[in-house]
């Protein structure tokens, strides 16, 4: 096996690996939709920072990334490379051998680029390479998951209100952002995203085209969910699939039921106009979320992410 710089002449054959891979989760999982289209590959072999494998002229595998860029995770002072969904892959024979090989390549460039925080995204039932990467001293991060929309019976719990908010009463929702940060920033997930104030998340909002749907208790709102955008992979540009984005409910509420109806609110309205699937991510490390999301879609990404010794960018 030698392991070479990736390069435009290498997209061909890693587009193969990828429609390969995919068809492989996509038998995982099923509400995955049929694969329409890939990112562009050549900012990977402009970049610098990609490998890949080969046998001869045989591709084995390849692993590219974006970056470096600041503040990885948007929430700490490293600076970061990460492989997207479409930036790695590999044939299934000597599949974790392969991950090991590339991986050892591609991080000395990322180290040598400045980069101490390295992620990569796997799809969620590649048990080789995730395991060859955990040996490398990775772990997993954030999930990406799916489900497919159907008709939903919606039936509220007495005296809560549940609907989309109209835009004008999005503001309902920010009392329960702030809470959100503040779960974020809370053991054992400890992720400091900083708060908006009032006006930057109205703002916010309503430039991302945010719909919010909220369950209100006399009137105050206990639990929403943040729907709109495509999602953190190249999948959810499919056309008829949404994403959710945000979602928190107050702890008093929790063991009620109160989020699943609420889920059951989105997906039936989405459902009437015509959505067919909607996505979720969501960090792994945040136990409330990964409880909820995982009963109601199934993960197809696991990312993972290392974090190396930022003594060594210096020597």
């Amino acid at each position: 096996m030698r392991v070479i710089d990736f390069s435009t002449a290498h997209i061909p054959q890693a587009m193969q690996i990828i429609a390969q891979d995919y068809a492989v989760e996509r038998c995982h999982v099923p509400a995955l939709p049929a694969l329409d289209a890939v990112p562009d590959l050549a900012p990977f072999a402009h970049n610098g920072l990609g490998v890949a494998a080969f046998d001869g002229d045989t591709m084995l595998g390849f692993l590219c990334s974006v970056g470096p860029f600041s503040q990885a995770f948007g929430s700490t002072d490293a600076v970061g490379v990460f492989s997207p969904l479409h930036g790695n892959g590999a044939i299934m024979a000597h599949r974790a051998e392969t991950y090991a090989r590339m991986y050892q390549v591609a991080a000395r460039k990322w180290a040598r680029a400045g980069a101490s925080s390295h992620g990569i995204c796997l799809y969620a039932h590649d048990a080789a390479a995730e395991a060859q990467l955990w040996r490398y001293g990775f772990g997993l991060r954030c999930i990406d998951a799916i489900r497919e929309i159907g008709p939903e019976v919606v039936l509220s719990p007495h005296g809560i209100d549940i609907a989309e908010l109209a835009p004008a009463d999005h503001r309902l929702v920010y009392p329960l952002h702030i809470q959100l940060d503040r779960h974020m920033a809370d053991s054992p997930t400890f992720v400091l995203r900083g708060s908006p104030s009032e006006s930057e998340f109205m703002e916010e909002a309503g430039n991302d085209g945010s719909r919010f749907f909220a369950a209100r208790h006399d009137g105050k709102v206990v639990a929403f969910m943040r729907v709109g955008g495509e999602g953190e992979t190249f999948i959810g540009q499919t056309p008829g699939m949404t994403h959710v984005f945000g979602a928190y409910c107050l702890p008093a509420y929790r063991a009620t039921g109160l989020s699943g109806v609420l889920l059951g609110r989105v997906i039936a309205t989405l459902h009437g106009e015509g959505h067919t699937r909607l996505s979720v991510d969501f960090e792994s490390i945040n136990p409330a979320a990964t409880g909820f999301w995982l009963k109601h879609f199934s993960a197809y990404t696991h990312s993972v992410v290392r974090r190396i010794d930022e003594h060594v960018l210096a020597g």
